[in-house]
């Protein structure tokens, strides 16, 4: 079971939410700024990324960031807390799939999941 991290407002997510719909592929679609993940749950999305630096689940051009005062440099506990008080920081689509995990930018990168 895939679980995607969507945002109906953004057509990267839609796409990904298309790509996975089409591919058959059983998945749950979680409404991340309704049903925000815990710290915990950001925690295991970003290892199942493989620990990236933690900016990379970010979206950093979002007003909020510059806003906060957070920075591309802040450390990863900062940036994940950041994100678990405000998911509009998140980068969307995110794809889980056990212990595997992709953000979808490209959409087609949901489909690493299958």
């Amino acid at each position: 079971m895939i679980d995607i991290w969507h945002n109906p407002r953004c057509s990267k997510s839609r796409q990904a939410v298309a790509l996975l719909s089409q591919s058959g592929a059983a998945f749950r679609e979680r409404r991340y700024l309704e049903d925000v993940p815990t710290l915990q749950e950001l925690r295991h999305a970003h290892a199942a990324l493989g620990r990236p630096p933690v900016i990379e689940m970010m979206r950093t051009g979002e007003k909020l960031f510059r806003e906060l005062g957070l920075s591309k440099t802040d450390d990863d506990d900062a940036l994940l807390q950041a994100m678990a008080e405000h998911p509009i920081l998140i980068e969307r689509p995110l794809a889980v799939s056990g212990r595997q995990a992709v953000i979808g930018r490209p959409p087609e990168r949901v489909l690493e999941l299958l």
